[in-house]
C-alpha cells in the first residue's frame, strides 16, 4: 500500500492577484493562488489555490490542483484534482484522486508504485 507522506512546509507563495510570466523552479512546496504563465518545476510539492491558475506543464513529487491548469503535469507520486478544478492537458501519476466537479480533458498515465 501507498505511503502518503505530509506535505513538506510550504516554502514560496504566489499569492491571489498576482500575476508571473515565465518558467521556474521551487526546491520545496508552493502555494499557487495567482496566475502563472510558465512550467514550474517543484522538488516537493505544488498547491494550486481554487482562484489559481497555470498556463504551462507543472512537474512535482505531488501536486494537489484546486484551481485551472492549462498544461500537462507530472507528479512522481500523488495528484489529487480538486472539486472545481479544471484541467486541460495530460497528467502522469503513480495514485491519482479526483473528486466530483473536476473537469478534466486530456488523457491520463498511471505509474506503477
Amino acid at each position: 500500500m501507498p505511503n502518503n507522506k505530509k506535505i513538506s512546509e510550504i516554502t514560496s507563495i504566489l499569492a491571489k492577484g498576482t500575476q508571473f510570466n515565465g518558467d521556474f523552479k521551487v526546491k520545496g512546496s508552493i502555494r499557487v493562488d495567482g496566475t502563472v504563465e510558465g512550467n514550474i518545476e517543484v522538488s516537493d510539492a505544488i498547491i494550486i489555490g481554487n482562484e489559481g491558475v497555470v498556463k504551462g506543464n507543472i512537474k512535482a513529487k505531488q501536486a494537489i490542483i484546486g484551481g485551472k491548469v492549462e498544461g500537462n503535469i507530472i507528479s512522481d507520486e500523488k495528484l489529487e484534482l480538486q472539486k472545481g478544478a479544471e484541467v486541460t492537458g495530460d497528467i502522469a501519476c503513480k495514485i491519482l484522486v479526483i473528486q466530483e466537479g473536476v473537469i478534466f480533458n486530456g488523457k491520463c498515465e498511471m505509474k506503477k508504485s
